[in-house]
């Protein structure tokens, strides 16, 4: 079977490959926004080819590839019917306004190609994880590592769900949303996620010499935090959306935790 290089460059090919045609699709839709449906998706690409290329424990194999497939399928269904039938995403009308007629160009690198790199360095656990042979049975790290999972992957999907709900109501408009998973922290679905790869990291943390792949949850925990996450999303909505202060007030920015009390008069 391939070596670990080759699958590697293999993954990162196709992968900057497909966000090309991606981006040549977006020019024709004048929607870069397109970018963040194919990315649950992109993941998805990964783990099948990886399991195709490679000879590594059957059972842990199995379990990455259904591990993922079952989130970017999800993540990507959720996004592409959220987005349908919207106008593209505020974040890429302001670059496309700060650009000009040089955004076609300026966004395959801004959107598609740095979003193809990351996708494929966040995946580098779930490539390792495959292609190892050893351990041939699963541990108590892979069954750790399932169940932080299935909990990231409860916070994400309910999370979404919730929200999804609360936006269909038009009298919901303008409001903040602040009720079930949302009561104790301001993103549920960026807090799943983020234990989602961290669980992940455990199941190929018990295949030798894999610490390295540390790197992929830390990756996506930092870009969820600090850049394309949290920060991001709650600089809008502050702007837009005065009771949102409040909230924060009262609210655990990312970890779940009861509310604070207000201060009585």
């Amino acid at each position: 079977m391939e070596t670990f290089i080759h699958v590697y460059g293999f993954n990162l090919l196709v992968i900057l490959l497909l966000m090309t045609a991606l981006w040549m699709v977006s020019l024709l839709l004048q929607n870069a926004g397109i970018a963040d449906i194919f990315w649950g998706l992109g993941f998805v690409v990964i783990a099948w080819l990886t399991f195709f290329k490679s000879d590594g424990f059957i059972g842990r194999k199995l379990l990455i590839w259904l591990l993922v497939t079952i989130w970017g399928l999800r993540l990507s269904i959720y996004i592409g019917r959220r987005n349908f039938g919207q106008e593209e995403d505020r974040r890429y009308r302001a670059w496309r306004a700060e650009h000009g007629i040089n955004f076609w160009w300026v966004s395959f690198f801004t959107v598609f190609g740095i979003q193809g790199v990351l996708l494929w360095l966040i995946s580098l656990t779930t490539q390792a994880g495959q292609l190892s042979r050893t351990p041939g049975r699963l541990t108590w790290l892979d069954l750790s590592g399932l169940l932080l999972w299935l909990i990231g992957f409860f916070f994400e999907a309910l999370g979404d769900w919730q929200l999804s709900r609360f936006r269909s109501d038009p009298q919901n408009r303008g409001r903040v949303m602040q009720a079930g998973l949302w009561r104790y922290t301001r993103h549920p679905n960026y807090f799943g996620e983020t234990l989602i790869w961290w669980g992940l990291f455990l199941i190929t943390l018990s295949t030798p010499m894999s610490l390295w792949t540390i790197i992929s949850p830390l990756t996506i925990t930092f870009l969820l935090l600090k850049v394309s996450g949290v920060t991001l999303l709650e600089k809008t909505i502050v702007e837009t959306r005065p009771e949102y202060r409040d909230y924060m007030k009262r609210t655990s920015a990312f970890f779940p935790r009861p509310p604070k009390k207000e201060k009585s008069a």
